[in-house]
């Protein structure tokens, strides 16, 4: 239980809860805000994002990957540190709980840091790619990323193919870079046949993946939003949290699963 939690958001999160528990299709979308509790930094919050530290939206991008590989490999070896040694917190776990026990239907993610599925979530759509696997760049071998995240972690080694011998990307969504496809298809479809979704530690800024909470609203589905900084779509929630997503959504999944 929250310590010390107001009655307020005490009396919030117990509508959340039967609100949650009438819907027959939710899902969430998740951004990077459902992470920085596992130490993984988020990419906007002013003086603390990977964006205010590092001139990212250049050294992340495709064309400089394509150019330049050692440059982005430089900027994102940090990043993968961290992303390599995180765990999932309480809030990831919360969502593989609700999805295992019948009560979610699908996670759309911004993140790439794999926590959802080391915290047991399955039914996952990865809107930015993810570390599991790298793609080489040349003869486009899509291999298992652990072997080589470790020596480049560890030493700077940049991972090349072992087939062509080619620098291999992570699989990853870049700027500059094409949503997936399939993914982007499947998040659609989810956010318009869903009767509620809940919206966690995202700020709603990325297009397109932004507006899909607004297909969910267009079709008369709910809106729940957990997230520490107002969105654009605050207005049209239903519900909205300010609060540490760690503390918050452990205490609405406890009240969804062990309601009655």
């Amino acid at each position: 239980m929250m310590q010390g939690i107001a009655s307020q958001v005490n009396k919030k999160i117990e509508f959340a809860g039967e609100l949650y528990r009438q819907a027959k299709h939710p899902i969430a979308l998740t951004g990077a805000g459902i992470s920085t509790p596992s130490g993984i930094p988020d990419f906007r919050s002013e003086g603390t994002g990977l964006w205010a530290k590092n001139e990212a939206m250049d050294a992340a991008s495709l064309s400089v990957f394509r150019y330049d590989p050692s440059r982005f490999y430089n900027w994102f070896r940090p990043l993968a540190n961290q992303i390599i040694r995180a765990v999932p917190n309480a809030a990831h776990i919360a969502l593989a709980d609700l999805e295992n026990s019948g009560y979610l239907d699908a996670i759309i993610t911004q993140n790439i840091d794999i926590l959802h599925q080391k915290a047991g979530s399955k039914n996952l759509i990865e809107m930015h790619g993810s570390l599991r696997t790298l793609s080489c760049t040349q003869c486009y071998q899509q291999i298992e990323a652990a072997p080589y995240l470790k020596p480049f972690v560890e030493e700077g080694t940049i991972p090349h193919c072992p087939s062509c011998d080619a620098i291999l990307k992570p699989d990853v969504i870049l700027f500059g870079e094409q949503l997936p496809q399939k993914a982007w298809l499947k998040a659609q479809n989810a956010a318009r046949n869903c009767d509620l979704i809940l919206v966690i530690g995202s700020s709603l800024e990325v297009l397109p993946v932004a507006g899909l909470p607004m297909q969910t609203l267009d079709r008369g589905g709910h809106l729940i939003i957990i997230n520490q900084t107002p969105t654009y779509l605050d207005v049209r929630a239903d519900i909205v949290f300010s609060q540490d997503v760690a503390e918050l959504l452990p205490e609405l999944t406890n009240r969804v699963l062990n309601h009655g």
